[in-house]
This record gives C-alpha cells, structure tokens and sequence, in this order.
C-alpha cells in the first residue's frame, strides 16, 4: 500500500490453507491504520483489540530480541575503544595508529559479510542464524583479555567484525518484514538507540570493573572483556528459542494460527513482497533502480558523518584535559543519552506529526551536525560552547533507523530487493569506513581533530542534499504506479 493511500476500510482475512477454525474476528485489520490523538503516543492504541494482542507479543518478542542483541553487539564493538583509554594503549605500548587499524580490522570484517549475510537470510532461517552468530562474537570477545600483541587484537576483531556483520541489516530486515508503516520507524528506532544504550553501558561498565584491577592476574581492561561475553552469552542463546523468523515461514511456538494469518495479511496490505528467488532478472531489476544507489548514498553519508569515525573523540578531549579514568568513561554516556532522546523523537514525529515521511528528521540532524562540526573545527571556542558540541554531536545517530524504514517502503514490493539493498546500505557505508578514518580522523591528531570535522560539515551537506533528492524521486515513482493502476 503506498504512502498516500487513503480510506478506512477493513479487510476480513480467513486462512486459506483449508483450516477454516480461525476465528475471522480475530484477523479484522484496517487497510489503512485509523489515526487519532492515542496514535501519537503508541500505534496500536487506535488498533482493534485482536491486533493490539498480536502487536504486543510481537513487540515483547522481537523488540526485546532485536534491542538486546544489539546492545551486546554494540558493547562487544566499541568496548574495544573503552579498553584504550582506560590501560590498553599503555600496557601493550599502542601509541602509533593502531587504534585506526583495529578498527579497521573489524570494519573489513564487517563489510565482507553483510551482503552474503543477509542473502542467506531470504533461504536460512534467521531464528539459527542470526542467534549463532551472535554466540560466535560473543565467545570471540573474551579472548582479547588474553591478547598481548596488536596483531593478535586485528585478527580477533577481524572475526568479530565478520560474525557481527549480520545483525544489524538482519534485524532491520526482520523489522521490515513484521511492521506496517505507522509501526515501522518507532521499531527501528527502539531498535536503533539500544546501541547508543550499549555504548552509554560500556562506559559506565569500564568505571565499574576499573576497580577490578590485578584481581585474578587480570588488569581493569581485561575484565571488560570477560564481563561483556559473560552478559552477551546468554542473550544470544536465547535467540534460538524465541526467534519468530519471517511470517511466511514462522514456526514461533508463541504465535497462534491466527496470529500468523494476522501477520501475513498486514503484509500484504503494506505491499510487501514475500520471499523469492536471487535471479539475473533480479539482479538486473535491482542494478537498473535508482533505489539502490539513492538509499547507499545516503546511509554512507549519515553513517560516515557521525560517530567521529569510531574515534573516542569525546574521551580523548577530556583525557588531554586531565580527567580521572571514571570521568573519561561516564561523561560522554551524557552524549549517548541525549542521542537515544532525539533517536525517539525523531521516531515519534515521522510516523505521526510527519505522517510517514522519513526526510524532516533527517534535514534537522544534517543541519545540526553542520553547527556542531563547524564549532569544533574552530576548537578555539568558549569551553561550554565545546561541551554543547560533544554532547550534541551524535544526535544524527538516531535517524539510521529512518533510512532503513525507508528503504522498507520503496524497496516493499520485492523482498529479495529490500533484503540486498538494507544489506548494501549497511556495508558500503563501513566500505568508506575502512579508510575515510585512516586519513581524516587519525589517532595522532586528537584530540583537535581539524580534517575530521571540517570534513563532517559537507558530508552533512550531503546528506541533506541526498534525503531532498530521495524525497523526488520516491514521489515520482509512486505517482507514476498510481497512474498505471487508474489506466
């Protein structure tokens, strides 16, 4: 169903297997989602009471699954950057560039296995996959405690970056093929801000287990290690348990009959393509859009214009200003908690104030970043000033999940599409990650990283620039299907 139906109209869905015991109350669905105040607090308040019940099993299963493997994912990722400041650099002699490299070495990793990944994921089962994996990186974690080199620290991350590769396009994926579009941008940005919550986590986790230092022969830096696998494990085992897969081929013990006719249905109301076959037609289909090429560019900008490359530019600005190891890790989880606020409110006004247009939020969060960036390559500015920039400066990391409900949308009526170009996004945009740090965000130059910000500054440009033009295109295309279906 595209952005600009209108109506009410209420579809009546009986399973067509032949099993004609489904109760057809319980699958009455709005073909478009009624609207009124309570929809701007939570969607399903406005829902009928049979698709209340199905939102919330599916909220309480796939949110909390889709929300806490990314937390670990996320811890697991930038613990490493948690450990440099807190004893690594000094007890393994890291004082070059290694820090680049490291994160390079899990950003190759990473790149290598997304698009693969989330091509097994239309012909695997996500509910084996994606749990095993995150088993995988979590195992691989604990084993940087032992690392005593940095060659031994890019092999692992190496790995870690491979394995980790899945999760997030995966798990946008996922979302994609489960919500409708007035559900779609406040799940993938849930989803989206347990990242920041991780990162936010591992900096108070490293003032915690500092304090841990030497017991057991470990140092304070090794602990976090082994407290991040000793979280993640757990979590990732249950996966296996309570994944729900996709709807066409869900098999979750917790989903009624009903509920999967339910969800299929929803489906097919929003225009979503079940799963297909990879074709050269296909192939040809995706390669000859602008959809793919539109969507990437805008991920690599928004992607490779905040975060400050992977770099702790925070924390390396407050270690060269002489703050404790418990100040350097719990104050820019200040940051990280105002960048999960505007992650939610970015959510909130696309799917109701905006009525679904995913571009408004992104306009603001470029224009911010082009303020916050522009103020830090001055650096020379009053010291409240630099503080309102750090803590300021990651809140365009909440849009990510709008561009992936947006790809949703536009890459709806073909699944095989949507999956390759939420994949593709994804890696291209930690392609450029591999190296745009090596030369403008390197370790040598913090805390006063000139070339990084100034560089900030147009790639935010860009991205408005891109959202704007997305915007056209996205409008023409479904102009153009509305006119053939009146001819």
């Amino acid at each position: 169903m595209d952005s600009d139906a209108k109506g009410a109209a209420v579809v009546y869905d009986r399973e067509s297997s032949g099993n004609n015991s489904i109760d057809e109350e319980s699958a009455i669905i709005a073909a478009t989602p009624k609207r009124t105040w309570r929809s701007y607090v939570w969607d399903t308040f406005d829902k009928s009471p049979e698709e209340r019940r199905f939102l919330f099993k599916l909220d309480a299963v796939v949110l909390t699954l889709a929300s806490l493997g990314y937390f670990i994912k996320y811890l697991d990722q930038v613990n490493i950057n948690s450990a440099f400041v807190s004893g690594m650099k000094e007890d393994l002699g890291l004082y070059g560039n290694q820090l680049n490299y490291i994160t390079t070495a899990w950003t190759v990793g990473y790149v290598i296995g997304e698009i693969p990944s989330n091509m097994i994921l239309t012909k695997v089962r996500p509910s084996i996959w994606i749990p095993a994996l995150e088993v995988t990186w979590s195992v691989l974690t604990i084993l940087l405690a032992k690392c005593q080199t940095a060659t031994q620290i890019y092999v692992l991350r190496f790995f870690i970056g491979l394995a980790e590769s899945a999760f997030y396009p995966g798990m946008q994926y996922i979302i994609g093929s489960w919500y409708r579009k007035d559900e779609l941008a406040k799940r993938s940005c849930i989803f989206h801000s347990s990242g920041a919550i991780g990162s936010m986590f591992s900096g108070y986790l490293v003032a915690a287990v500092y304090r841990l230092e030497g017991m057991g022969g470990f140092h304070g830096w090794q602990w976090l290690f082994i407290i991040n696998t000793v979280i993640s494990l757990p979590i990732a085992i249950s996966g296996f348990f309570l994944f729900p897969d996709v709807p066409e081929i869900t098999r979750a013990w917790w989903l009624t009959k009903e509920d999967i006719a339910m969800a299929n249905k929803r489906m097919a109301l929003e225009g979503r393509a079940k799963r297909g076959k990879y074709t050269k037609a296909k192939f040809k289909k995706i390669f000859s859009s602008w959809h793919i090429y539109s969507l990437v560019l805008l991920y690599i900008f928004f992607n490779n214009g905040t975060g400050y490359g992977s770099q702790p530019a925070f924390s390396l600005w407050l270690k060269s200003e002489g703050y404790s190891v418990t100040a350097i890790n719990t104050y820019p989880t200040i940051a990280s908690a105002v960048a999960v606020l505007f992650t939610y409110i970015y959510a909130w006004s696309s799917d109701s104030i905006f009525r679904g247009a995913r571009w408004p939020p992104m306009i603001f969060a470029g224009a911010f970043n082009i303020a916050t960036n522009a103020s830090l390559a001055v650096w020379d500015i009053p010291r409240g000033w630099k503080w309102g920039s750090y803590i300021l400066g990651s809140i365009s990391g909440g849009i990510s999940g709008l561009t992936f409900a947006w790809a949703h949308e536009i890459c709806g009526d073909d699944n095989e599409e949507r999956a390759f170009v939420t994949a593709s996004m994804n890696e291209l945009a930690y392609v450029v990650q591999a190296w745009l740090p090596l030369i403008i965000w390197q370790q040598v130059d913090s805390p006063q990283y000139h070339k990084g910000f100034i560089t900030m500054v147009f790639i935010a440009a860009a991205m408005i620039v891109t959202a704007l033009t997305i915007r056209f295109l996205h409008r023409r295309e479904v102009a153009q299907k509305e006119q053939l279906n009146m001819d």
